[in-house]
């Protein structure tokens, strides 16, 4: 099984020491610095984005400048609707998947890479990743994280500065570090 492989499955993995995990994170890293540098709103811009989502068209969702992505391609998707503030990190070796209608504040970091507690282990560079998942129509305040494998439901609020490290119910407000349930939101 290669690393990759084990990446995509969920199962440990060395991401430094393989030469198509690094040339993957290395032309995500080219393609945000297109589009990081490009003229905003700018066919070259555009055309980065495409490239980095791997998308026909971007023209459902707006990602403002700068941001980060480890892989871009399939490992991230935007749901229709989508907005992306500056300065947002997207650590996809797990995927992150996010739902329709979502408004991501400035700074927010969605981080799907785990270390061993062991430091023998960690210090061979080994890594596990867990997907995140996102519903629709959520709002993230700004420096928001969100820790491995966590699913938010949709309809939720998280506060600025929150860090995500469990599972959120739909129509939640949340807070706090670790982040917790504050509320439960109505539909009105």
């Amino acid at each position: 099984m290669t690393e990759k492989e084990k990446m995509n499955a969920g199962e440990w993995y060395d991401p430094g020491n393989d030469k198509e995990l690094v040339d993957l994170r290395r032309k995500a890293e080219q393609l945000a610095y297109d589009f990081n540098n490009a003229r905003p709103h700018s066919n070259e811009q555009t055309n980065a984005l495409k490239e980095l989502l791997q998308k026909d068209d971007v023209s459902d969702i707006s990602v403002l400048a700068p941001v980060y992505f480890d892989y871009g391609k399939s490992y991230t998707r935007l749901g229709k609707g989508t907005f992306v503030n500056h300065g947002c990190y997207f650590m996809d070796g797990g995927t992150i998947t996010i739902g329709e209608n979502v408004f991501i504040g400035p700074f927010c970091g969605f981080y799907t890479a785990n270390h061993p507690l062991d430091r023998n282990k960690r210090n061979q560079g080994m890594e596990i990743a867990l997907p995140i998942k996102i519903g629709d129509s959520c709002w993230f305040g700004a420096n928001v994280s969100v820790m491995p494998g966590v699913t938010i439901g949709s309809n939720c609020v998280i506060a600025a500065g929150s860090v995500v490290t469990s599972d959120i119910p739909n129509n939640s407000l949340v807070a706090g570090v670790p982040a917790k349930v504050k509320k439960t939101l109505s539909e009105e």
